[in-house]
């Protein structure tokens, strides 16, 4: 080395300012991470506390007790979420994938952001609002037709409205990030329109639309008020599409706030059920993009 230029050291000094404040922010951004883990952490350790000791094989195939009485389950809230889940998954998700569809590949710019703009409003309705519209256009009519009144049908409609802006919203993200050298390739092979979107884009944002849909399901299952204003509740299983069905939502309000220690335990019981039910679809969403991977 030239005596003239002596050799520099390139790192900085341990107790330099920046080296100082580079610590002290990565230590601040530690600390929110973890307060940010913290509400959930301590909500699932108390639900899993609270709700582990009430678990039992009878929960899942027993009918909800009478107050005092010991035993007994809540397999027809089970059973009734599932169904009027999968009656909002069957109207939510053809419904929401088509029109994401339409908006990226089809519609005009100014039609699109209006779109677009509807579904963000829908997207933050509350949830006892679409309760309400349900009401008026299923459960009203129902029973206006000799049908019925509350039932897992008007259920099912209030939970699809909630999972729609979901669906349209993850789906139209997902198809805008496929390239569109893709979309262009499949064209200059001859491929029309139809056929690009449905055999080129769709597989290409096939894991992110499962993933959309995941998370729309995730939230209705454990949606309360729609429920309360279209399929009420019932102690009975559901033998039928357009009586009150019971949910795992609805038995977890009621019997939480019963005076009834068996209930109270029961909606523990229920309460963690609930959230291994969201858990257990997550994981099958993460394994079956993992598969298409």
């Amino acid at each position: 080395m030239n005596a003239d230029f002596p050799e520099r050291s390139l790192t900085r000094a341990p107790m330099s300012g920046r080296t100082l404040f580079n610590t002290m922010m990565t230590g601040v951004a530690f600390l929110c991470g973890a307060l940010a883990l913290l509400p959930l952490l301590a909500v699932l350790s108390y639900v899993v506390i609270q709700g582990f000791s009430s678990l039992s094989l009878s929960i899942f195939t027993e009918l909800p007790p009478a107050p005092l009485r010991q035993g007994g389950g809540f397999g027809n809230a089970i059973l009734g979420t599932l169904l009027m889940v999968g009656i909002g998954a069957l109207i939510s998700i053809p419904l929401g994938v088509i029109a994401a569809i339409y908006l990226t590949e089809f519609s005009s710019g100014k039609l699109a952001r209006w779109i677009r703009f509807a579904t963000n409003v829908l997207s933050g309705v509350p949830s006892i609002i679409a309760g309400v519209f349900a009401y008026g256009i299923v459960v009203l009519t129902l029973v206006k037709l000799n049908l019925g009144s509350y039932s897992a049908i008007g259920g099912g409609f209030a939970l699809a409205i909630l999972m729609l802006p979901i669906i349209v919203r993850t789906t139209d993200e997902a198809l805008q990030l496929v390239s569109q050298d893709l979309r262009q390739a499949s064209v200059g092979l001859g491929a029309t329109n139809f056929q690009t979107v449905t055999q080129v884009v769709l597989p290409a944002a096939l894991p992110a639309i499962v993933t959309g849909s995941t998370l729309a399901i995730a939230r209705a299952a454990g949606e309360t008020a729609p429920l309360l204003f279209t399929a009420l509740f019932s102690p009975f299983w559901p033998n039928s599409l357009f009586k009150p069905t019971a949910s795992l939502a609805v038995l977890v309000y009621n019997f939480a706030i019963s005076p009834f220690k068996n209930w109270q335990s029961l909606a523990w019981a229920a309460s963690l059920i609930l959230v291994l039910m969201v858990l257990i679809t997550s994981i099958i969403a993460r394994w079956a993009t993992r598969q298409k991977a």
